[in-house]
C-alpha cells in the first residue's frame, strides 16, 4: 500500500504542524483508513490492535472538526470513554502534543486520587471542555453528582471497546449513551470484533462504515 502523508489529509495546518513537531510524516495503515471516513462524518467502527496508531487515528480528525466548528457556547463537544486510567492520560498527552498551536481545551475523568482530583474534573466539565476522556464509572458519578450536560455531544469515541465489555462495562456505557443527543457522530475501536462488540456496535452507531486493519504478527513497535 502506497504511504499516505498526513498533509495529504486535509488537516488544519496547526494540527499538521504538531504533528510535524512530533516527528510524523506517513500515516499508519489505520490513520490513513480512517481519517478520511471520520471527515465526512460517518459512523465508524475500527478494528486495530494498540501501537498501531489507532490513536491518533481518531485525535486527530476530531480536532480538525474541533477547530473548524469553535465551541461559542462552552459546552462539552465530543467524549472519548476508555477502560482505564493509563489509557486516558496517554490519550491526554496525545491530545496536548497535536493541538499545541490550537486553543482547544481537554479533561481527563477517572477515578482514584483525592477531592481536588474530583473538583478539578467537574469545574473542567461545566466549564465546557471541547473534549473529555473519561473512564466509565467515574463518568458515571460526575452524571449523578456533578450537574454535568451531556446534551451537546456531536462526537462519541469507544477506545478499546472489546477491553471495556470484558471489564463489565457494558451497562455503564449505555447509560452514559443515554444522556446525550442522538444526533452524533459515533467511533468505535477494538483490537477484536467478537459478537458482542458487533451487537453494541448495531445499537449505538448509524450505518457505520468498518475499517479494519489485519495483524497476523505481533506490532513492530511492541516489545
Amino acid at each position: 500500500m502506497e504511504t499516505v502523508r498526513f498533509d495529504e489529509l486535509n488537516l488544519d495546518e496547526r494540527i499538521l504542524r504538531a504533528v510535524t513537531d512530533m516527528g510524523f510524516e506517513a500515516a499508519s495503515p489505520i490513520q490513513a483508513q480512517s481519517i478520511p471516513v471520520q471527515a465526512e462524518g460517518l459512523d465508524m467502527i475500527g478494528q486495530a490492535q494498540t501501537g498501531t496508531g489507532k490513536t491518533a487515528a481518531y485525535t486527530l480528525p476530531l480536532l480538525n472538526k474541533l477547530l473548524i466548528e469553535g465551541n461559542p457556547d462552552n459546552v462539552v463537544k465530543s467524549l472519548i470513554i476508555v477502560p482505564t486510567r493509563e489509557l486516558a492520560q496517554q490519550i491526554d498527552q496525545q491530545f496536548q502534543g497535536f493541538s499545541y498551536y490550537a486553543p482547544l481545551s481537554t479533561t481527563v475523568v477517572y477515578g482514584g486520587g483525592d477531592g481536588k482530583g474530583w473538583d478539578i474534573q467537574k469545574n473542567g466539565m461545566l466549564n465546557g471542555a471541547d473534549v473529555v476522556i473519561a473512564t466509565p464509572g467515574r463518568m458515571i458519578a460526575h452524571l449523578q453528582n456533578s450537574g454535568v450536560d451531556l446534551s451537546h455531544v456531536e462526537y462519541l469515541i469507544l477506545d478499546e471497546a472489546d477491553r471495556m465489555l470484558d471489564m463489565g462495562f457494558s451497562d455503564d456505557i449505555m447509560k452514559i449513551i443515554s444522556y446525550m443527543p442522538a444526533e452524533r457522530q459515533t467511533i468505535m475501536f477494538s483490537a477484536t470484533l467478537p459478537p458482542k462488540i458487533r451487537e453494541l456496535a448495531k445499537t449505538i452507531l448509524r450505518n457505520p462504515a468498518e475499517v479494519n486493519i489485519a495483524i497476523s504478527k505481533p506490532n513492530e513497535a511492541i516489545d
